[in-house]
């Protein structure tokens, strides 16, 4: 009895590290990058694209996402806030402007030190995706329902 069951726990933690490597297939340059400018984080995830891999990545209890050129270049990083954690001059404007609207995603985006944010907002006729462009917002894109 003692047997199985010390075979079932191992079985369970290999199974657990097969499938806890979403590293593997991230190229040398990305994955050296990486480790240097987030010496902490932990890899929960990489998706490749035709001209840049994405990778979500935790580090300290925050989730964020890195963007890279295959030759390991940072291109840019995301991380997904609430609302209340928008500078206030735009948190303002969006309750001004678009109270009739609903939140899908929000994000602040971070290229060369310059931040930015993103908000997906939905009501019954529109979809829309607003950008910050300094304390106002401009309209990135939007699509009739």
């Amino acid at each position: 009895m003692k047997q199985s069951i010390i075979v079932t726990v191992l079985l369970t933690i290999f199974t657990s590290y097969s499938f806890a490597s979403p590293t593997e297939d991230i190229n040398t340059s990305i994955k050296t990058s990486f480790h240097q400018e987030f010496k902490n984080a932990q890899i929960l995830s990489a998706e490749s694209y035709q001209t840049f891999t994405k990778l979500t990545f935790k580090m300290d209890e925050a989730v964020l996402s890195a963007f890279y050129t295959d030759n390991g270049e940072l291109l840019a990083l995301t991380r997904n806030i609430l609302s209340s954690q928008l500078p206030l001059n735009l948190l303002s404007s969006l309750r001004k402007k678009y109270s009739t609207y609903w939140i899908t995603d929000l994000f602040e985006f971070d290229r060369d030190s310059q931040s930015c944010y993103y908000i997906s907002l939905e009501n019954a006729d529109t979809k829309m995706t607003l950008r910050s462009n300094g304390d106002s917002w401009q309209l990135y894109s939007s699509v009739k329902k």
